[in-house]
């Protein structure tokens, strides 16, 4: 069994989906600290220019340790609104009416307080749009009494382990920290999802890869889509 785990992200762009499509099973994991100006609580899409702009859920201070899990979304502002105003750039793109009723079922829903749980939720809602089945699980409801973790890259092996996995997929960027031998010797088969970005027909004369699952969703069908996380490096 293949696992890929990763932190929560808003509306992700297309290779965190890829990971998700070509696992088994994936884990939400919540529980490391949170950073801010990441991409848990914001993504990229088009501006009126064709240039990549910031959507954001803002969120409520909190000290500097506090996990991912436990920040709160700041609703003193009517922020929905503004993204929503955002994806007005979008109105005329072919699949503009089915993906902006998605993504607003996420934003506008006033029973989502924390961030996390908002991400997670922008994940599963897409994630059912393009067609895709993987079992999820979020880390801190799983229970598991792990070993003591000495270093970043122990986090993944472990928790595969304990899932019963034998194979783990992580993102291209984690590859300078993650000591292949520690995986070996516990017989995980350890590999990086590199995206090849498929080119479609935005609004402007230069495609800008690399943006929200938003964008990707509001110019190609599910199907097209579900090609394009087929697309893809492993690196072993």
């Amino acid at each position: 069994m293949t696992l890929g785990i990763m932190q929560p992200y808003l509306f992700p762009y297309l290779g965190y989906f890829s990971i998700v499509e070509n696992v088994d099973r994936f884990v939400f994991f919540d529980t490391p600290q949170y950073i801010r100006k990441g991409w848990i609580n914001r993504n990229r899409i088009l501006s009126s220019n064709n240039e990549a702009i910031f959507f954001t859920v803002p969120v409520r201070k909190a000290e500097r340790s506090t996990q991912i899990k436990e920040v709160c979304i700041n609703n003193q502002t009517n922020w929905p609104k503004k993204i929503t105003g955002q994806l007005g750039r979008y109105s005329k793109a072919p699949y503009y009416d089915a993906v902006f009723e998605r993504v607003s079922s996420v934003i506008n829903n006033k029973k989502i307080q924390s961030i996390c749980d908002m991400a997670i939720q922008s994940i599963r809602v897409c994630s059912d749009y393009i067609g895709i089945d993987t079992k999820f699980d979020i880390f801190s409801r799983m229970d598991m009494n792990l070993p003591k973790v000495n270093s970043p890259d122990e986090w993944a092996l472990y928790i595969t382990k304990a899932a019963g996995g034998d194979a783990y997929i992580n993102p291209p960027g984690g590859e300078s920290f993650f000591d292949r031998k520690k995986y070996e010797r516990e017989g995980i088969k350890l590999s990086f999802l590199k995206q090849v970005f498929t080119e479609y027909q935005q609004f402007g004369n230069v495609f800008l890869p690399g943006l929200s699952i938003i964008d990707v969703m509001m110019f190609n069908s599910p199907g097209e889509i579900k090609k394009m996380l087929h697309n893809y490096e492993l690196i072993f």
